[in-house]
C-alpha cells in the first residue's frame, strides 16, 4: 500500500487532503463536473506556464523545492496522488473554484492559502509557507491551472474521498495482519517508508518522526479508510473491502507519530468529528 507521492497521504493525511470542509464526499443529489484534469502538454508557456510548472514541480518533490517548511519525508504528492489529478485521492482539479470555504475545524472562512498551509503544518508537520512566496504562489497557480475547465463553485466528480461504511467496528489485529500481507512490501513492516537510491523516499511513512501528525487529515480513522479503499495497494484500488480498509486504517493511524501543539484550537464550537485523534 503506498499514499504516494507521494497522507497519505497519508497529507496525508489526514491531510489527506485540499479536502474542503469535509474530505468525504457524500451525494450531494447536485450534478458534478467531470473530472477532466488538463494534459500536462497543454501548460502555457510563459511567465504563467514557468509558475504552473514550478508549482508541479513543487507538489511533486515538495522534499526538494520547499524542504524549508517541511517537518517530514513526506511530499504534498504523497497523498494527493499523481499531482492531485487521481478522482477519490484528494485530487486539486476544481479546488480553485471552491474556495473561500466555510470549515468547522476552525470555525473560520479559510481561503485556498489557509489550506495549503493547513496541509504544510499538519500533513508536512512543517510551517506555513508565507502568502507572498514563490512556493505559494507555485502552488495556487498550478492548482487554477488544473481547474481552468471546472465552473466555478461546481463540485467536481471525486473530489476529496468517496464515503465507505463498515459493518462492523474495526479490528487493528486484523489490519496489522492486512497491513503485513498487502502493504508492508511498500512501506515497510515498521511503517517507516521505502528510500530510493539517493536517499529519496519512494514509498512514503505511515507512521512515525517521519510521517504526518496527528492533526493531520490522514490521521483520521474515515479518512485514512476512504483513501485506502479507493487507491491502495497502489495501482490496486478498489481491491480492499470496505471492512478491510477500515480495519489496516485502524491498524496504521493509531501508530504513534508526532503531535500538534495546536490541535487544541480546533473545533472550537465543540463539533470534533468521532474519528478524529485527539
Amino acid at each position: 500500500m503506498r499514499f504516494t507521492l507521494s497522507l497519505s497521504a497519508w497529507l496525508m493525511a489526514g491531510l489527506m487532503a485540499m479536502h474542503g470542509s469535509s474530505a468525504l464526499a457524500g451525494d450531494s443529489g447536485k450534478a458534478a463536473a467531470p473530472f477532466t484534469p488538463p494534459s500536462e502538454e497543454s501548460m502555457p508557456s510563459g511567465p504563467m506556464g514557468d509558475a504552473i510548472r514550478y508549482g508541479h514541480q513543487l507538489t511533486s518533490q515538495t522534499q526538494v523545492y520547499a524542504k524549508k517548511y517541511v517537518g517530514n519525508d513526506l511530499n504534498c504528492t504523497s497523498c494527493h496522488l499523481n499531482g492531485g489529478r487521481t478522482p477519490n485521492a484528494a485530487p486539486w482539479v476544481g479546488i480553485w473554484g471552491v474556495f473561500p470555504e466555510y470549515r468547522t475545524r476552525n470555525a473560520q472562512v479559510n481561503t485556498l492559502q489557509d489550506r495549503v498551509n493547513d496541509c504544510f503544518q499538519r500533513s508536512m508537520n512543517g510551517k506555513p509557507l508565507p502568502v507572498d512566496s514563490k512556493e505559494m504562489n507555485g502552488i495556487l497557480a498550478y492548482m487554477w491551472w488544473l481547474s481552468k475547465d471546472v465552473p466555478t463553485g461546481v463540485d467536481v466528480a471525486g473530489r476529496g474521498f468517496k464515503r465507505i461504511k463498515a459493518e462492523r467496528a474495526p479490528d487493528t489485529a486484523k489490519g496489522k495482519a492486512i497491513y503485513a500481507e498487502k502493504c508492508s512490501a511498500c512501506h515497510g513492516a515498521d511503517g517507516q517508508g521505502m528510500k530510493g537510491p539517493e536517499g529519496e523516499y519512494m514509498f512514503p511513512a505511515l507512521w512515525g518522526p517521519k510521517s504526518f501528525n496527528i492533526a493531520a487529515g490522514m490521521a483520521r480513522l474515515n479518512t485514512a479508510a476512504a483513501f485506502v479503499k479507493a487507491n491502495m495497494p497502489l495501482g490496486q484500488g478498489g481491491s480492499l473491502t470496505d471492512q478491510e480498509a477500515y480495519d489496516v486504517a485502524a491498524y496504521f493511524t493509531q501508530q504513534p507519530r508526532p503531535d500538534y501543539a495546536a490541535k487544541k484550537k480546533d473545533w472550537p464550537n465543540g463539533d470534533k468529528p468521532k474519528d478524529a485523534r485527539y
